[in-house]
């Protein structure tokens, strides 16, 4: 904790801005599990006290239920994510911020007191969640502006401003964004590919020219943009005959734990994601083998690799070679001495494009796609 955000993390009561009933993620187990104030007061509490993500809404509302939904759809960041994020907004006072992604409020209230109420305008697109957020940041004494709308629109009525933060990981950039922060002002958003569910935290200052670049300063991870979810294709859809159809077979000498780590939020996918365009992965692992499948999103092409100990066998099939595409990627981070995500960056043009970069703005992460 910094001198200039302890006031406000003293002040602002996270247990003001979660309901009665949340889910406490294990982030070891990768589970989450209901905990109910009025039976478990104190479980409540110390949920609420601990440093872990908490989700507050599955399936977009529509889950009902003790047990977890298909889908988290709002949650309360761990305090620690929450603190990291507002430490690399930079902010001061005078400046006025936009938050994408209201959630609970409680990201909008810690602003709220470091700023002033008419400094922050924050955007949740679930009219529900918005309400409950003004409930809460009332009873905390806050009056941020709330708009129910499109984070991804921004909120030009009150724009420019000198910063905007994120809550909510991102595919694309909207170019709206880039028109609502004045020059020299900051753009803080999670991004990453549909290759992987990581996130990386992007720092990107806005210049006079309408785009944004910046580092990558850290890992976190985010429930998608409602518009940018990672739609799944059905496998029926590239195996219409069953597997393995047309596939051509070879191997590979390539272990999984290089390309598909035990961990599926570590470096490698992220990396893999950058070099591999309009592609996505996903692996089945059992006692003693492990399978991973990559599937295009540009056409039907899709690869498997299933290994048992370190010997891999391959099945490809149509117009892009997806295993070439993955093994080329990880031998160009191998041989760049796999960098981590903070040698990595972003730019944002303002017609839209994106362009990922090592060490500096011009220095492109190389597409393999055919």
């Amino acid at each position: 904790m910094t001198p200039d955000w302890a006031p406000a993390f003293e002040a602002v009561d996270r247990a003001v801005f979660l309901p009665e009933v949340f889910w406490a993620h294990d982030m070891t187990a990768g589970y989450s599990a209901a905990v109910n104030r009025s039976t478990d007061p104190g479980g409540w509490l110390r949920a609420v006290d601990s440093d872990i993500p908490i989700v507050t809404q599955w399936d977009d509302g529509e889950h009902e239920g003790l047990e977890p939904g298909k889908l988290s759809t709002s949650s309360a960041s761990m305090p620690s994510v929450v603190f990291r994020m507002l430490r690399d907004l930079d902010v001061a006072d005078g400046m006025r911020v936009m938050e994408i992604g209201t959630g609970t409020g409680y990201n909008a209230a810690l602003l709220a007191h470091r700023l002033g109420d008419q400094a922050v305008t924050t955007i949740e697109i679930d009219q529900r969640i918005a309400q409950r957020a003004r409930t809460a940041l009332g009873a905390a004494g806050r009056r941020p502006r709330v708009v129910c709308g499109d984070g991804a629109k921004g909120f030009a009525a009150e724009a420019p401003f000198d910063r905007l933060i994120v809550t909510c990981g991102l595919r694309h950039v909207p170019s709206a964004w880039l028109g609502q922060v004045r020059s020299g002002g900051i753009i803080l958003v999670p991004w990453g590919t549909d290759y992987s569910p990581r996130d990386a935290l992007a720092r990107l200052t806005v210049t006079c020219d309408g785009s944004a670049s910046g580092r990558f300063t850290g890992w976190v991870e985010f429930m998608k943009l409602r518009a940018q979810r990672l739609m799944w294709p059905q496998f029926e859809e590239y195996l219409p005959d069953g597997f393995p159809g047309d596939a051509d077979v070879s191997s590979t000498g390539l272990a999984p734990s290089a390309v598909v780590p035990d961990d599926p939020f570590g470096t490698t996918g992220f990396i893999l994601g950058l070099v591999v365009p309009g592609a996505t992965h996903t692996v089945q692992r059992g006692d003693d083998s492990v399978t991973a499948w990559f599937i295009s999103f540009t056409d039907h092409s899709w690869a498997a690799v299933h290994w048992t100990g370190s010997d891999g066998k391959v099945y490809q099939s149509g117009p892009r070679r997806l295993w070439g595409e993955v093994e080329a990627a990880w031998r160009w981070w191998d041989e760049h001495g796999r960098p981590d995500v903070d040698r990595f960056g972003l730019t944002v043009r303002s017609d839209g494009r994106q362009e990922t970069w090592l060490d500096e703005p011009g220095q492109s992460v190389p597409s393999v796609s055919a």
